[in-house]
């Protein structure tokens, strides 16, 4: 590039390409040492995670002014939190000039929140998004069994929390077997050997509850267990989980995923047997309770079994066979009226009946004087017209029948049909 002597106004400036002027400003900002390595302090807007390159675009503004900026990913990886609208943070970053659009921006190597550690941010953005997808129901949740005879501890061997758990487990119930799972408890690989644990007692079956936890130290030192792998695995444990994550005042996502959560290593061992001593006592109360019941029970069945043998059936058989004989003759007598009642009503509806069929019996008719008269065939005579002179006819009476043939026929003088004389063969 070349430049007129400014000696010389009268000259214009040789003219410069916005390419070259914009790489010229590049040049000059990337040069000074005050734009790079500062620290910028603002509120973030228009934050877009870009998830196909893992860049983050935001803007950073304050009262009076705004400065577009960038974090790419290989520096976005190691934060702890993700940045949200309306988020003050501070910064940490260059200033460089983007050639292409003509403007400058920052390009963010690193940020932390203003007035709120980061892994506070991270620790409560990722509690709101495990509580939105139900980890944290307590209706999900567990019963921890009542006499657990396996328990699976996944902490350190070296730490002060497994031995706290095996001195009280010991003292309180020392029935129970333990079976330790080594893992580390801080740093970048705690939580792959804390998952794998998990993992271990779950598809083995070789405990009956499971304690997982440390003791206290910073949010630092607890973050393997605000791991967001750690707190799924222990939400998804088909096994009982007491968390016993650091002191009483100290809270990790793990609690909340847990079926119990014990302020403390000891505690959680307290939390997950039962006091021998008090147990013993409890089933000693029960035998004896049991017992009196059964002593009961013998009282009741034996003065039942007295009151069943000083019966008269028992002590004078004789005299209750006797009574019963009484009865049986009773009843005997009692069932022969009521037969011969019986047959009394019976005889006096079959005499009714007969009766009737008397009065409807033929032969009773020609008892009182009248005849029936057949033709040769057998047909009964109904009326005059069914005989003709000549005719052979068969007069049945009282005592037998003659046989007579019909000489005329002739009407009664009213119109009716009246017999002709007949006469016997």
């Amino acid at each position: 590039m070349a430049y007129n002597d400014a000696r010389q106004p009268d000259r214009f400036p040789e003219a410069l390409t916005v390419t070259q002027l914009n790489e010229f400003m590049k040049r000059m900002i990337d040069a000074s040492p005050r734009l790079s390595g500062l620290y910028v302090k603002g509120e973030i807007s228009n934050f877009k995670n870009h998830y196909a390159t893992g860049h983050w675009y935001f803007t950073l503004k304050d009262e009076g002014s705004q400065i577009a900026a960038v974090m790419f990913r290989s520096a976005a990886a190691k934060m702890k939190f993700v940045p949200e609208d309306g988020m003050k943070v501070t910064v940490r970053g260059r200033i460089s000039a983007y050639v292409r659009g003509g403007s400058y921006q920052l390009y963010a190597e690193g940020m932390e929140p203003d007035g709120v550690g980061a892994l506070y941010i991270a620790f409560e953005q990722l509690k709101r998004r495990l509580g939105e997808e139900g980890l944290f129901d307590p209706a999900r949740k567990k019963p921890l069994p009542k006499i657990p005879t396996r328990i699976g501890i996944i902490t350190s061997p070296t730490g002060a929390a497994v031995r706290d758990m095996i001195n009280v487990t010991g003292r309180r119930f020392p029935f129970a077997r333990l079976t330790l799972w080594p893992s580390l408890v801080q740093g970048e690989e705690a939580p792959p050997q804390l998952v794998e644990g998990l993992r271990y007692f779950n598809e083995t079956r070789s405990a009956d509850v499971i304690i997982i936890g440390r003791g206290g130290g910073s949010m630092e030192d607890l973050w393997a267990f605000n791991d967001e792998r750690v707190v799924r695995a222990v939400a998804m444990s088909s096994i009982p989980v007491i968390s016993a994550v650091g002191h009483e005042t100290d809270f990790t996502l793990c609690d909340f995923a847990a079926d119990r959560r014990a302020p403390t290593p000891s505690a959680a061992a307290e939390l997950a047997v039962p006091d021998g001593e008090t147990l013993k006592r409890q089933i000693a109360h029960i035998v004896t309770r049991e017992a009196d019941v059964l002593r009961a029970m013998l009282r009741a069945d034996r003065q039942r079994l007295d009151a069943l043998a000083s019966r008269r059936a028992l002590t004078d058989p004789r005299n209750f066979i006797d009574d019963r004989r009484v009865t049986l003759d009773r009843l005997t007598d009692s069932l022969m009226r009521a037969e011969e009642n019986r047959i009394t009503g019976r005889k006096a509806v079959l005499a009714a009946c007969a009766g009737k069929l008397s009065a409807l019996d033929p032969l009773s008719v020609l008892a009182r004087g009248y005849s029936a008269v057949y033709k040769s065939d057998g047909a009964l005579v109904r009326s005059l017209a069914d005989v003709e002179p000549g005719d052979g006819v068969t007069f049945r009476t009282v005592g037998g029948e003659a046989d007579c043939t019909v000489d005329r026929v002739r009407k009664t003088e009213d119109g009716k049909d009246a017999a002709g004389n007949a006469k016997a063969e």
